[in-house]
């Protein structure tokens, strides 16, 4: 496990990105900010560009929708908080690209591992609703749960995004209850 690493998840507009660009920002770091996004259709575009102007000139932004591994490696050393925003899109380019999830998914738990700095990976929580009519889209939310949990199990703290409010869900603010 890697403790220093954390994971914010939650539904979209719940406030995942500014909260983890805060996380960021409180370390005192250079921040970096990895995207994972590409700008397919002009509102995309505007999504981009509205994360781009509230994070400010401060932060470096490497743009890799692929080798999130290779992303991390090049940007988490000494002196650094990254920001991987976010693990939803990645999934989506990988699995648009035919690329094999499982062992992309080794490669960024790897790459945790080796890390210097700490990272804050942003997420969806996609398996809250209702399950998905189409195949494809039963697989993506299948794979996204999945990989967050596999994350969620590597990082050192999990926070749930609900309404621009954090919730803490690892460690755990409840005592293990033992029966």
């Amino acid at each position: 496990m890697t403790a220093r690493h954390i994971l914010v998840v939650g539904g979209q507009r719940s406030g995942k990105s500014r909260f983890a660009e805060g996380l960021v920002l409180q370390s005192g770091r250079r921040p970096v900010y990895i995207a994972t996004a590409g700008a397919r259709d002009a509102e995309m575009a505007e999504r981009i560009a509205v994360h781009r102007r509230r994070r400010g000139p401060d932060w470096s932004t490497v743009e890799e929708p692929f080798d999130l591994a290779g992303a991390i490696d090049r940007a988490a050393g000494e002196g650094t908080a990254v920001l991987v925003d976010c693990l939803t899109l990645w999934l989506s380019n990988l699995i648009e690209a035919g690329r094999d999830v499982d062992r992309e998914t080794e490669g960024l738990l790897d790459a945790l591992e080796r890390a210097k700095a700490a990272v804050v990976l942003v997420s969806n929580e996609v398996g809250s609703g209702v399950i998905p009519e189409n195949a494809l889209a039963r697989r993506y939310a299948d794979a996204l749960g999945t990989l967050n949990q596999r994350v969620a199990t590597s990082v050192g703290r999990v926070v749930l995004m609900a309404a621009g409010q954090p919730i803490l869900l690892k460690p755990s603010p409840v005592p293990e209850i033992v029966l």
